[in-house]
């Protein structure tokens, strides 16, 4: 019963400092976050941040680390999934976590996440093009950071306007404008 217990308090503490240091990373720099800050939103003390992460960078890299961690579990690794049912889940994933990834896609501050991001998507695409026999003319190393810059553009466009269309709606589009343009078959 006492294991139950400490789970749920940790995962209550990690979800308070995770949000705490998401609402101050969407409005100032990294470096101008203290640990200070990030307690007191969180109302908590500064050993209870220091028992979960090593310092505010280690808390963005855990940050950035899980969220990849969940999209990656989306796709499909061999193939038999509909690339519009992984864009799915993706977007609808994306709409959960708004408070995360407007703050990593709304501000300058987000190259880390971004490239990280990009790296993703581009390996993923990558591996799907050469699994997948290629009958194009196009590098699918070119194809792949094409599909990757495409992606992550409307998926910023996406987040910065406040999802104007729900998740279903994107990534329909998003593979009509992949088809049509014959980016992706």
């Amino acid at each position: 019963m006492e294991n139950k217990r400490i789970d749920r308090r940790t995962i209550k503490t990690r979800t308070a400092i995770n949000k705490a240091f998401l609402e101050l990373f969407y409005k100032k720099d990294l470096e101008l976050i203290t640990i200070n800050e990030i307690a007191d939103l969180a109302d908590l003390n500064r050993a209870t941040i220091y028992l979960h992460y090593n310092d505010k960078y280690d808390l963005l890299d855990k940050l950035i680390e899980g969220h990849l961690n969940k999209l990656i579990s989306f796709c499909d690794t061999d193939g038999q999934t509909p690339l519009r049912s992984e864009f799915l889940l993706i977007f609808e994933y994306i709409a959960e976590q708004f408070l995360f990834f407007s703050a990593m896609l709304n501000t300058s501050r987000a190259t880390v996440f971004r490239s990280r991001l990009m790296k993703f998507i581009f390996d993923n695409m990558k591996s799907k093009l050469e699994d997948g026999g290629s009958d194009t003319w196009i590098d699918n190393e070119l194809r792949a950071q094409f599909i990757a810059s495409a992606f992550i553009g409307m998926l910023e466009w996406w987040v910065q306007h406040q999802m104007p269309h729900p998740p279903e709606y994107m990534a329909e589009q998003l593979c009509r404008l992949f088809e049509k343009n014959e980016v992706y078959a």
